[in-house]
């Protein structure tokens, strides 16, 4: 289904739930225009809301915990966690629900498909909440909450989040007297450094660089003082000279038989695989990985933010928490107490180490409990060094569709070894007509 058909499906389905939430007695109109949540007394009575999720099982006990503790805390809501498979499957059958006016209270949703959901009026703004309880925000980081606000509405708050970051050898670099490179600049001589060749063959990459997902490449884009659209983000930019900076030199890196990508069915474990080997020093893989790398290396890991050049970031990955439109009041506001506790710094630590991804609280990693974290997970403080530099994926709610025309021209890059410059010029025509069409 094109983009633009499924948003005017969803702006249909909601029109229902719009008149209810118009007509509703339990807020009032703010000094801005925007509805404003009353203080409500506390309402005992029995409920029951479901939690959509994409919790792997790894993830099981650590979600278990959660629910547990939140019965504790509110006896009288019970949350009813359901497994809906991957982000893909998880956001096909959100669309299912609201179709049929009939969707959860509370769901995960992949930070690249907020924008989408957003604009077509499927998720709550947790506005009015936030400012009833005064949550403050200022405990996250920027980037963190930004990910999960759209046109100036917060909709969703971090839960299991993860970044990129460049994983290596750590005792390999060390008896090479080298160190990760922090900028561009650095890449060069780490190359010299670090790649082995055997009879003009590569036998160790210097580094291995995702050709399989943009959000690992998107930051060099924006390391390089390129973007992806446009300001108005009406226009390709991909085909720029500042944008095409990265991928020239990733053309440029792997002739010279330093740099790895992959692509394709497979590429992950392959990386993966390499890099445990020794056949690859550093990786740029999602910090979710971490610890399957620390399990599986027989040589000591260390963990690097991405160099960067005119800039430096790296993008936010993951799924946030958030609260659907279509329920009733009494369900919104248990659904709010859910999201706040899973989001709470009391078990921000606890929850992050057992699914294994990113705390998302400032006080959370600099208490007691985050400094013992850091010391059984050293690897984590270079992401936290750069904790304000971790940003929102590009947000447009037609990302997915146009992004896959420039994430082909990696692949004929990779596969075929083609010159990425007129690619990526026939790519950004694509990208054109696909926003055309969105915004007509």
């Amino acid at each position: 289904m094109k983009m633009k058909s499924w948003l005017k499906i969803l702006t249909l389905c909601m029109l229902t739930f719009s008149l209810v939430a118009c007509s509703s007695g339990g807020a009032s109109e703010g000094t801005n225009g925007a509805a404003k949540t009353e203080p409500v007394k506390e309402d005992t009575t029995p409920i029951t809301i479901q939690y959509w999720h994409s919790h792997a099982e790894t993830q099981t006990e650590g979600l278990n915990y959660m629910l547990t503790e939140f019965n504790k805390k509110y006896p009288y809501i019970t949350v009813e966690p359901v497994f809906q498979g991957g982000y893909d499957d998880l956001h096909k059958k959100l669309q299912a629900a609201v179709a049929a006016k009939d969707v959860p209270a509370v769901t995960n949703v992949e930070v690249a498909s907020l924008p989408n959901f957003a604009e077509g009026g499927v998720f709550a703004d947790m506005t009015p909440f936030i400012q009833r309880d005064q949550v403050e925000l200022g405990d996250f980081s920027k980037g963190m909450l930004d990910a999960y606000a759209y046109n100036g509405k917060q909709f969703g708050f971090p839960l299991i989040v993860s970044t990129s970051v460049f994983v290596y050898n750590k005792t390999l670099l060390d008896q090479l007297g080298v160190q990760p490179p922090q900028t561009w600049d650095e890449i060069e001589s780490f190359n010299q450094k670090v790649t082995k060749k055997e009879n003009g063959k590569t036998t160790r990459y210097a580094f291995s660089v995702p050709g399989w997902d943009t959000w690992y490449n998107d930051p060099w884009i924006t390391n390089g003082g390129g973007s992806i659209l446009t300001a108005d983000k009406t226009k390709s930019a991909v085909e720029t000279p500042e944008s095409m900076r990265y991928i020239n030199n990733f053309k440029k890196w792997m002739d010279e038989g330093a740099m790895h990508m992959g692509y394709g069915k497979g590429a992950s474990n392959n990386m993966r695989q390499m890099f445990l080997n020794g056949e690859i020093a550093m990786v740029e893989h999602t910090s979710a990985m971490l610890k399957m790398y620390r399990e599986n290396a027989k040589f000591e890991v260390g963990v690097s933010f991405l160099p960067g050049d005119k800039v430096r970031t790296s993008n936010i990955g993951g799924a946030g928490i958030v609260m659907m439109d279509g329920v009733d009041d009494k369900q919104k506001e248990a659904a709010w107490k859910f999201v706040q506790f899973m989001t709470s710094a009391a078990h921000n630590i606890k929850w992050a180490e057992s699914v294994g991804y990113l705390p998302t609280r400032k006080s959370a990693f600099e208490s007691e409990e985050g400094k013992a974290y850091f010391e059984r997970w050293p690897q984590y403080k270079a992401v936290f060094d750069n904790f304000d530099n971790v940003t929102p994926r590009l947000q447009h709610p037609a990302y997915e569709e146009f992004s896959g025309q420039y994430q082909e021209v990696l692949g004929e890059m990779i596969l075929n070894h083609k010159d990425p410059n007129p690619l990526m010029q026939a790519a950004a025509k694509k990208m054109n007509d696909i926003l055309a069409e969105h915004e007509g």
